[in-house]
C-alpha cells in the first residue's frame, strides 16, 4: 500500500509540475495612441486567491508580441514553475520610445503606464515595484533598460539580452530614424534616447539589474561599454559574456538565467510594500 501511495503521489506531482499555465493574447487600448496594442499574458493556472510577480518581457526589432513563446515554447511551464505572470507586448519597431516625430509610437508610455494599468486591474499581479521587473532581445534590451531606468518607481529590477544599449553606433539601422529623426540633422535627440546616457539616474542599489551578450554579436561592444559605465558609476550588477550570436539558440538559454535573477528578486526576505 505504501509503494502504491508513493506512485500515486509521484505520479501527481509530474502532472502537477507539467501543466499549461494559461496564455491570453488580448488587446489593450492605448489612450496616448488611440489604438489597441495585442499583448500575449501568460499566468500560472492555479490563480484561486493567489498574487504573483511580473515580468514584462519584449522582443527585438521586426519581432511581435508571439516572439518569445517561438523562442521558448515552454515559457508556459516556466510560468507555473516559478509563480510569475510574464507579459509580452507588442512593441512593434518602436525601441520602446515615444517618438518626439511619430505620434502613432508612443511606447514608452504605454508599456510603463497603459499596459501596467491593465495588467494590475485584469490579472493577479503584485501591484509594487519589488514584484515587478521588465528584460528583453536586442531592441528589447535597450527598451527594458530604458523603461526601468527612467521609471525606477514601476519597474524595481531589468534585465537585457544582446540589448543595442547605446544606439549611436547605428544610426541608419533598424528604423530608428523613423522614431527620432536622422542622426546627422537630430544629433542631440539621438544623445537624448540612448539607454547609456541614462546612466546618472540610478544609485546604487535603486535597481537590480543583469545584462548579457554573445562573444559573437554585434552589440558586444556597446555591451561592455555598458558594463563599464556601471563601474564607474559604482552601481552593483550582473554581466554576462558567454558564447553565442545575436540568435534565437542564445535567446533561448538567455532567459533561463534572467528567470533565475528576477525569481531571486521577487523573493528577497526584506521586500517591503511601497
Amino acid at each position: 500500500m505504501k509503494l502504491k501511495a508513493f506512485i500515486v503521489l509521484f505520479a501527481l506531482s509530474i502532472c502537477i509540475s507539467t501543466q499549461a499555465a494559461i496564455v491570453d493574447t488580448v488587446q489593450v487600448k492605448s489612450k496616448k495612441m488611440n489604438r489597441n496594442i495585442p499583448c500575449v499574458i501568460i499566468s500560472p493556472d492555479k490563480q484561486t486567491g493567489k498574487t504573483y510577480p511580473t515580468l514584462y518581457l519584449l522582443h527585438g526589432y521586426s519581432g511581435n508580441h508571439k516572439t518569445w513563446i517561438g523562442i521558448k515554447p515552454n515559457l508556459p511551464q516556466l510560468v507555473n514553475e516559478y509563480g510569475i505572470i510574464v507579459v509580452c507586448p507588442n512593441g512593434e519597431n518602436s525601441w520602446y520610445w515615444d517618438s518626439p516625430i511619430n505620434a502613432n509610437s508612443q511606447f514608452e508610455t504605454f508599456v510603463s503606464d497603459e499596459l501596467i494599468k491593465y495588467i494590475d486591474k485584469n490579472y493577479p499581479s503584485i501591484p509594487n515595484r519589488k514584484k515587478r521587473a521588465i528584460t528583453g532581445l536586442s531592441m528589447g534590451g535597450h527598451g527594458a533598460m530604458w523603461l526601468a531606468i527612467r521609471h525606477q518607481d514601476i519597474f524595481g529590477a531589468a534585465g537585457s539580452m544582446s540589448g543595442g544599449l547605446d544606439i549611436r553606433p547605428f544610426p541608419d539601422n533598424w528604423d530608428m530614424k523613423k522614431q527620432i529623426g536622422e542622426e546627422d540633422k537630430n544629433q542631440q535627440i539621438w544623445e537624448e534616447h540612448t539607454v547609456i546616457n541614462q546612466l546618472d539616474k540610478l544609485e546604487n542599489g535603486s535597481l537590480a539589474i543583469i545584462f548579457d551578450c554573445g562573444y559573437s554579436d554585434f552589440f558586444l561592444t556597446v555591451n561592455k561599454n555598458f558594463h563599464q559605465g556601471l563601474l564607474d558609476r559604482k552601481i552593483d550588477h550582473d554581466f554576462i559574456v558567454r558564447p553565442g550570436w545575436h540568435n534565437a539558440e542564445y535567446w533561448n538559454n538567455s532567459i533561463d538565467y534572467q528567470l533565475l535573477f528576477f525569481n531571486k528578486f521577487f523573493n528577497k526576505k526584506d521586500t517591503k510594500t511601497e
